[in-house]
């Protein structure tokens, strides 16, 4: 037979055969749902097909219900709609939630892309900008005193060597393979106004905490050679029982902190993203001091 009416609803439909049954609980499955009235200890069971396919179960209680072969016979085409209505609202929901799932895996994907961008922009700023700023001021010296042309292509060719590493995300030699304090040597042991105190530094700490330690550093660094030219700048670094404590100092004009909003973002963010702190001191006249710390 065909359904000619307005979509059934199950649960009425429940209640509709339990009285008349007789029933204390009538419930029908389309689906995997389930609509039930009333209830019951005892549940006898009849598949309701429609077209030679199973469309939904109706079950009545008590067991010692007899057999309603009429009823199932007329359940076949309602439980059929009401089947396609569950099945398509299923689909619905499981739609909405590839989509749903399609955008969260974009914006992850374009977050994790911004993340790496502005890693790689934090590494071209703090490592490469130090290489190019001490290239511009050995270009201002020649300029007045004639220097090494020699010497300047020599800081050109690192210059450009460590712009390259940094775009295809690789660390420096020294710091991978020896740790932060052969790092640091490695960059700044040949600056005249950089002195080292890192003989304090002898343990290994994990990757990610030595790259954050040496990249605050070398930032550190280039706003003492930009914002404090001609100071004498002491970079320390030791191990404690605490974890790693660091600092660059320089004795330059100095700048009062809460005036300038002490540019420190690029600092505090690495430092924070393996758990340390960064701190700056400074009054004009007396330097400055960069701070940090991470925990072991």
């Amino acid at each position: 037979m065909t359904w000619l009416g307005p979509e059934p609803d199950p649960r009425v439909l429940t209640s509709v055969i339990g009285s008349a049954a007789g029933a204390t609980g009538c419930a029908l499955t389309v689906a995997g749902e389930r609509f039930q009235w009333g209830d019951g200890d005892a549940w006898v069971s009849f598949q309701v097909t429609y077209d030679g396919e199973a469309q939904g179960t109706l079950d009545l209680a008590p067991a010692s219900v007899g057999p309603m072969p009429e009823v199932v016979a007329v359940l076949g085409a309602p439980l059929a709609l009401v089947r396609l209505r569950i099945e398509t609202e299923q689909l619905r929901r499981a739609g909405d939630s590839a989509a749903r799932q399609l955008v969260d895996d974009r914006w992850r994907a374009a977050a994790e892309m911004e993340q790496e961008r502005r890693g790689l922009e934090r590494d071209l700023h703090d490592g490469a900008q130090h290489h190019l700023v001490a290239l511009r001021m050995a270009f201002a010296i020649a300029e007045h005193s004639g220097g090494s042309v020699d010497d300047l292509l020599s800081r050109l060719d690192t210059a450009e060597r460590v712009l390259v590493d940094t775009a295809a995300g690789v660390l420096p030699v020294a710091l991978v393979s020896q740790g932060l304090a052969a790092a640091l040597k490695a960059e700044l042991a040949n600056h005249d106004d950089v002195a080292l105190d890192i003989d304090g530094l002898r343990r290994r700490y994990p990757a990610v905490v030595e790259s954050a330690v040496y990249f605050v550093c070398m930032e550190a660094v280039n706003n003492a050679h930009k914002h404090a030219s001609g100071a004498h700048i002491t970079v320390s670094a030791r191990d404690s029982y605490r974890g790693l404590e660091f600092a660059v100092t320089d004795d330059g004009p100095g700048f009062v902190v809460s005036a300038t909003g002490s540019g420190l973002h690029n600092l505090t963010e690495r430092a924070g993203a393996v758990g340390g702190t960064v701190e700056v001191s400074s009054t004009p006249g007396e330097g400055t001091t960069v701070q940090g710390f991470v925990p072991l």
